[in-house]
């Protein structure tokens, strides 16, 4: 398949250090070529014109072209040259007369621009062709091509054609490779010849300047191989004078081409480039075993088969490549759609898996993102994907990369080559560079090539001379470590994908800086809101102090009233935390803020209906809108005196929405609040604002009424209506644990100094008689190396550090603890405390007492 260049192109078929061979331009037996400038044959006339006319090539020079061409035919070409620009394809004139032409020859010429002088090419015309009836066979062949379903079909039909049409005796389908090489891919020859079919062709059998020419010009023919052609003349005294003879028709080629046919046994060739999308993609290659000088009107329709064959292959890949484009489209749309409602990008990848798998032909993938490695199908192990990694780190960032031959990358991919030989990478991002990573299994083939590759041609006894290789039979090459090549359409999907990838990350980002933004005002309101509601705890913790002061005559019964307060505000307020994640009881909620605010008073409060359990944000809402209700009337409405009651009528509508009527009576005459303060902004908006339900308020001298609508979506009816403990029966049901002993040595750590007494005095007075009260973590480690004791209370958060540890050893010893939290819960990473009880603060002796035995009753029935 060798073919070199000549004319002003430089030919260096090896890699030696020889100097490139300098070919004069030559043209074919077959016909003639003058170039003229004007009306004046200037130079550039072939050697053998005298086969033709009377005048010798040296005659002709500087002469008038008048003297060779009739004015009529002079006038054709010229309007012919109207429509033509350097460097183009030829036009053609047909059967032109010729002065002092032999016999009366007439003479089809092929007319073009080379550079500033016009070639005329000058062919003898052959017996009268009927070229419509080529024009019509090609139009049926590309009518029956365009109906075929692949590229090899297509191509297995353009051989059986061109042969047909054009009489030789082999025509070969000849595809290159994405690396250069060249293949056969489909054949048609004469019975008795050898078949080419699958024999593989190195990249340096067409070199790189032919197939730039092969571009430029579509046909090549040689109709002798056996002639080496004519030298134009006169000869050109430098490379830069000599004519360009690229748009020729008639060119000859290199000897060393010539001698590579010879070597074949071919008599004569031609070849019809197949070019896709402004690349050579193919040709169709065909070979004569005698001289075959092929008639202009076939050439010209076979150019045109040419033409129409490429536009119907390009088409051909367009639509397999669309059909993947549709398909990569697809794929990246659902990880698009996915990851916007979700923030981590690997899991969004990987749920894709089994498509992305799929779509690129891949036996496994691998992401590396924020340092963690999550691989799906066929992979090499972590270490070695991470080796990969670091590979990929010193190729030019920001870039796809794809390789079917890992050991490229890496040199110690033959580690891992059962498990990957290919990989396809997509940088997600810049530092540190995480990356998408496809893997394709080692695809061990057997490659046959026409001839040994690697000795494509040979030095010759001519110095620098170079001749082509003799041998062309079959040599197998068994190609091991490389996996299936990686198209350009899954290359192009993947840089797509990239892209897509990014723009993701990118609008992460952004998400994550609003949300910062949203949560720092969120807790901008929530330390002002926390603000106002210490305030308001601190209120009426000091209105308990007075007016239990008032009504308690001994200093015993004042802390111990005013403790019960205190406990009962802490239960109503942990009441709504722990409810804020389940639906939670109404009943529970109305009966625990009576308790905690009324104390006795709290009997006073009616609740009739069925119970009604609402989700976590009604409850919340309804949990300060009850509080503020109840605040109110404590203070100023029927609950402010001795007679006054609350009724509280609960009733679900057939829609489900459920109606809550608060109904003050019997209680002093009411007057409206003088200003708006926050506390009716909850009472009247609450509902309305977040669930989107109905409040109003009456503020009638005879009693407050009030109704609250919350809609059906927050309401679940309880099938066995939850009854409502007073704090009396809780605490009774609390007190009936077994009978313990109360353990003797007990070590409390504590940062808080004031907490710290005051649990020290509880516990001895329960029965304790050592406390060693410590304020941090490492004081709690030396007390328990120093002394065993029998029983700890740790509290959880410890300035800038926390507890976990020393419960840690004292589990390793089995000694009972709980811990206690201001937060009223416990949470940790591990999970190693499940099941460990907690106190909530602020708690009292009572409540120590109950938490502890509970313990250990625990800790018996281990």
């Amino acid at each position: 398949m060798n073919d070199s260049n000549d004319g002003q192109f430089d030919v260096d078929l090896t890699n030696c250090d020889r100097e490139p061979i300098h070919l004069l331009g030559r043209v074919q037996e077959f016909g003639f070529l003058i170039g003229c400038t004007s009306d004046w044959l200037i130079r550039h006339v072939s050697e053998n014109v005298s086969d033709f006319l009377e005048a010798d090539a040296q005659s002709l020079i500087g002469d008038s072209v008048s003297r060779l061409l009739d004015p009529s035919t002079i006038h054709t070409l010229r309007n012919r040259l109207q429509n033509l620009r350097p460097g183009g394809y030829p036009d053609i004139v047909t059967r032109l007369e010729v002065h002092s032409a032999k016999d009366g020859q007439l003479f089809d010429v092929s007319v073009h621009i080379s550079g500033s002088e016009i070639v005329l090419e000058f062919e003898p015309a052959r017996p009268q062709m009927r070229a419509d009836r080529h024009v019509a066979d090609v139009q049926q062949a590309i009518n029956r091509i365009s109906r075929l379903d692949s590229v090899d079909a297509i191509l297995r039909f353009a051989t059986r054609f061109s042969s047909s049409l054009m009489g030789f005796d082999r025509v070969m389908a000849y595809v290159f490779n994405p690396d250069d090489t060249g293949e056969v891919r489909a054949e048609t020859h004469a019975p008795g010849m050898e078949s080419f079919l699958g024999l593989r062709y190195p990249s340096t059998d067409i070199p790189r300047q032919a197939r730039i020419l092969y571009v430029q010009n579509p046909v090549r023919t040689i109709a002798n191989i056996n002639k080496d052609g004519s030298p134009i003349l006169p000869l050109a005294r430098s490379q830069e004078d000599a004519l360009d003879l690229s748009s020729s028709v008639l060119r000859s080629v290199s000897p060393i081409h010539l001698e590579y046919l010879r070597n074949m046994g071919v008599g004569a060739s031609v070849s019809l480039s197949i070019v896709v999308h402004g690349r050579l993609w193919g040709l169709i290659a065909c070979h004569h075993r005698q001289p075959k000088v092929l008639d202009q009107t076939v050439r010209n329709s076979m150019v045109l088969f040419a033409q129409m064959l490429s536009l119907l292959i390009a088409e051909r890949i367009s639509t397999i490549d669309s059909k993947f484009q549709t398909a990569a489209n697809e794929l990246i749309n659902r990880f698009s759609r996915s990851a916007a409602t979700s923030g981590d990008i690997g899991d969004v990848i990987l749920a894709q898996s089994e498509t992305a798998l799929d779509l690129m032909s891949a036996d496994g993938m691998a992401v590396l993102s924020d340092g963690k490695i999550s691989t799906e199908g066929r992979t090499p192990s972590d270490d070695d994907i991470e080796a990969i990694a670091r590979q990929l780190n010193v190729q030019p960032p920001g870039q796809v990369y794809a390789t079917n031959e890992l050991s490229k990358l890496d040199p110690d991919a033959a580690s891992y080559l059962g498990q990957a030989a290919g990989v396809l990478s997509i940088p997600i991002s810049k530092s540190p560079r995480d990356y998408i990573l496809f893997f394709r299994s080692e695809l061990v083939k057997k490659v046959t090539w026409a001839g040994n590759p690697e000795k494509p041609v040979t030095l010759g006894p001519n110095g620098i001379r170079l001749t082509p290789r003799k041998s062309f039979e079959a040599w197998q090459d068994l190609v091991e470590g490389q996996s299936a090549e990686w198209t350009k359409a899954e290359i192009a999907a993947a840089e797509q994908f990239r892209v897509t990838v990014l723009e993701v990350v990118l609008r992460l980002a952004d998400d994550a800086a609003m949300e910062r933004k949203r949560a720092a005002e969120k807790q901008e309101l929530l330390i002002a809101e926390l603000n106002h509601r210490v305030r308001n705890i601190l209120g009426l913790v000091r209105s308990l102090i007075a007016q239990t002061s008032k009504s308690e005559t001994s200093v015993a019964e004042f802390a111990q009233v005013l403790e019960s307060r205190v406990q009962s505000l802490a239960r109503a307020h942990d009441q709504i935390t722990e409810k804020n994640w389940t639906h939670a009881s109404l009943r529970s909620l109305i009966s625990t803020e009576a308790e905690a605010y009324l104390l006795d008073k709290s009997s006073r409060i009616r609740i009739d209906g069925p119970d009604a359990l609402l989700t976590p944000v009604a409850y919340s809402n309804l949990a300060l809108v009850i509080h503020e209700m109840m605040t109110n009337s404590a203070k100023y409405g029927a609950l402010s005196d001795r007679s006054g009651m609350v009724e509280v009528d609960l009733t679900v509508r057939d829609d489900g929405a459920l109606d809550i009527g608060w109904l003050e009576k019997n209680g002093p005459p009411v007057k409206p609040p003088e200003r708006r303060g926050f506390g009716t902004t909850i009472i009247e908006r609450a509902v309305p604002y977040e669930l989107h339900g109905e409040a109003s308020i009456d503020y009638a001298t005879s009693g407050v009424t009030a109704k609250f609508v919350v809609p059906a979506s927050f309401v679940t009816v309880s099938d066995e209506p939850e009854v409502a403990q007073t704090a009396a029966q809780i605490a009774a049901e609390e007190r009936a644990l077994p009978e313990i002993d109360f353990p003797k040595k007990i070590l409390v750590v504590e940062d808080n100094l004031i907490i710290a007494m005051d649990t020290e005095a509880a516990l001895m007075e329960l029965g304790a008689t050592k406390v060693t009260v410590c304020g941090d973590l490492h004081a709690g480690l030396t007390a328990l190396e120093d002394s065993r004791p029998d029983f700890a209370l740790l509290d959880i958060n410890l300035g800038n550090g926390n507890s976990f540890p020393l419960a840690e050893k004292l589990m390793a010893e089995s000694l009972p603890f709980v811990f206690a939290s201001g937060y009223g819960d416990l949470k940790t990473d591990g999970g190693k405390f499940d099941g460990c009880l907690v106190v909530g603060k602020p708690y009292d002796k009572e409540r120590l007492r109950q938490v502890i035995l509970a313990c250990l009753e625990t800790k018996v029935g281990d």
